[in-house]
């Protein structure tokens, strides 16, 4: 199990690799543009009375899941997920790594741990802020939305982990997933929501929210027990397949 062990060192250049300038610029754009939305709703909301009744009753709740979860989520996964370790593969500085004895999935978790703190800086973070700015308190919404996306963050650090040891194009296959399929396909097509990890995190919000969850809009095509299992599945099984691939990992690999 000490195999298994988080590793300081890896965390520490994962960290400064994700956060490097540029790449901080881009993922904080983001979260600075849900802020602003809300902002400017919550400003709306002030002159108008009608945007008011609209901030305590659905708008809020669609916003938070419509940018927050269905956008916001699954490109900071991506950003953070591919980052952590594609730049290594693609310029061949992972044979260093490598070379080390260290065991392959204590690096896969410990990128993945250092991932999921940047989607949690960038992100849930934010969404949870933006809930306040909404609804003007820390209640049902801001938790329950705040809950949703720490779950969807987790599972998309692990999905886009996996890509980008997988795959030399993992950034725009991820672009192509979280664009198409989580923020199109996922929240609008019958029956492929089920296969959505913005809809299982949408059943953990949904069941935060209670009673008000209809009232607020909130519908997930899964029930609780479904979204959460496929979440721990599809994390789980990343990383472990993630761990398996560096394992025969080949630097002239055309993957």
């Amino acid at each position: 199990m000490s195999g298994l062990a988080f590793n300081g060192t890896v965390a520490s250049l994962t960290r400064r690799s994700l956060l490097g300038r540029k790449r901080t610029l881009v993922l904080a754009l983001l979260p600075l543009a849900l802020l602003a939305l809300c902002i400017f709703a919550r400003v709306l909301g002030g002159i108008d009375s009608g945007i008011e009744r609209e901030l305590s009753g659905r708008l809020a709740p669609d916003l938070l899941a419509a940018f927050g979860i269905a956008i916001l989520m699954p490109l900071l996964g991506l950003i953070a997920g591919t980052g952590a370790i594609g730049p290594e593969i693609d310029e061949g500085s992972i044979v260093y790594l490598l070379a080390k004895p260290l065991n392959r999935y204590s690096i896969i978790v410990t990128k993945l741990v250092v991932a999921v703190g940047v989607v949690v800086g960038f992100g849930v973070l934010p969404v949870a802020v933006a809930g306040v700015v909404l609804t003007g308190e820390v209640g049902a919404v801001t938790v329950a939305f705040t809950v949703g996306a720490l779950a969807a963050g987790v599972a998309y650090a692990a999905v886009f982990l996996l890509l980008a040891v997988a795959s030399r194009n993992a950034v725009v296959l991820g672009l192509i997933y979280a664009l198409i399929w989580e923020s199109l396909v996922g929240g609008l097509v019958p029956g492929a929501q089920a296969l959505s990890i913005q809809q299982w995190s949408l059943a953990v919000v949904e069941r935060l929210l209670g009673d008000d969850a209809s009232r607020l809009g909130v519908d997930a095509a899964v029930g609780l027990g479904t979204g959460l299992t496929l979440l721990v599945v599809v994390t789980v099984a990343a990383t472990v397949y993630a761990g398996r691939r560096l394992q025969t990992l080949r630097l002239n690999d055309e993957t």
